[in-house]
């Protein structure tokens, strides 16, 4: 009897807008990627239904893997990504004295990347208090990635929200989240004997991971300053939201020292860190190492966006032959392109983390 056999699917990615992204002169053409295989529940057993899925589920997270692995070891070799400004160590000594006094933590973090937009000493910081996860930027991964960090979240039991604070996606209901702890919170007050008050709340995050965005959404007004760069909050910023909610706004909380590079390099490719504070070539070579191990076609992306085959590439290679082909031989200039076209959705909107597999910390 024959075995049955489905070759693993390749993600068909969304593009942006073709405006935003016809700057490299060979890329303008439709995409066409591959299309999933699909079989009918009738022409397959469930067991063999489950073992495929169960198999791919395996070699996809190999892939992850793999792709963790490599971005230690280049990171390992060189340190690509430096940057402490002194606003934000004056910020984090203010933010640590300031969330004891409150009742309510939102942690906003980067969709692509929610691991490394996770400050290791937030738990500590935050103790017993309530806290709320909001992944922003739902909007640059695909579909089946939110639902897997959804997944993930809630087999953890953190409280997860998912949100696009340029479109205004999920604010609403991150509003009545904290909205409806704050009424909670009052309750437990009045049971006490105890007059009820604002709830106050903050929101905490990386630089850039959108958290002014989100407050300016809420207060259906402009109140924070934002920008599509790092480092626009410089300092603490109260709003009053409603009658029963104050919000503090923080500025980007980084770790003393981004010791772990690999996350450094994430937090770079997805600007969520200024771009003085790392090697542009440095990062976009270790951006193209990890694409070409993507377990769904990242050097086709490549090669459909760039006319450039990076298989047997190494990343520093691929951008010199970039380089030469766009930009006179500009490095930099060329490392800069790729970036920004990643950031804008011309190589299609994806993550560039897999939740932790059984036995790895949140």
């Amino acid at each position: 009897m024959a075995a049955w056999h489905c070759p693993l699917p390749k993600l068909t990615l969304p593009v942006a807008a073709r405006t935003a992204c016809d700057a490299v002169p060979s890329a303008s053409s439709t995409w066409k990627l591959p299309q999933p295989c699909f079989v009918t529940a009738s022409a397959v057993p469930n067991h063999k239904v489950s073992a495929v899925t169960a198999a791919t589920q395996s070699v996809v997270q190999d892939s992850w893997e793999e792709i963790q692995s490599e971005v230690n070891y280049l990171a390992s070799n060189a340190r690509i990504v430096q940057w402490y400004p002194g606003h934000i160590a004056k910020a984090e000594r203010e933010l640590k004295t300031k969330i004891k006094l409150m009742d309510v933590i939102i942690e906003v973090r980067d969709a692509r990347i929610p691991l490394a937009t996770s400050h290791p000493e937030m738990i500590t910081w935050i103790g017993d208090k309530m806290r709320v996860v909001v992944m922003n930027r739902v909007d640059m991964i695909s579909t089946a990635e939110k639902n897997r960090w959804a997944s993930y979240f809630a087999s953890q039991n953190i409280t997860t929200l998912f949100t696009d604070g340029r479109r205004g996606l999920g604010v609403m209901k991150l509003g009545r989240t904290v909205k409806s702890v704050a009424r909670d919170i009052n309750e437990k007050r009045r049971s006490k004997g105890l007059l009820p008050r604002a709830v106050r709340a903050v929101a905490v995050g990386y630089p850039n991971v959108g958290k002014s965005s989100l407050i300016n959404r809420l207060l259906k007004r402009r109140k924070c300053e934002a920008a599509p760069r790092p480092g626009v909050t410089r300092e603490l910023q109260w709003a009053r939201i409603g009658e029963d909610l104050d919000l503090l706004d923080a500025p980007g909380i980084l770790p003393m020292r981004l010791r772990d590079q690999a996350a450094a390099i994430r937090l770079a490719i997805c600007h969520d860190i200024g771009e003085s504070s790392y090697a542009v070539a440095g990062v976009a070579a270790v951006f193209v190492e990890m694409l070409k191990r993507m377990p769904h076609g990242g050097a086709e992306l490549l090669q459909e966006r760039y006319k450039i085959d990076a298989n047997g590439m190494s990343g520093e290679v691929f951008l010199d032959e970039l380089a030469q082909k766009l930009f006179a031989g500009d490095i930099n200039h060329a490392a800069l392109r790729l970036l920004q076209d990643y950031r804008k959705g011309c190589l299609g909107w994806m993550g560039l983390e897999w939740p932790p597999f059984k036995g790895q910390g949140p």
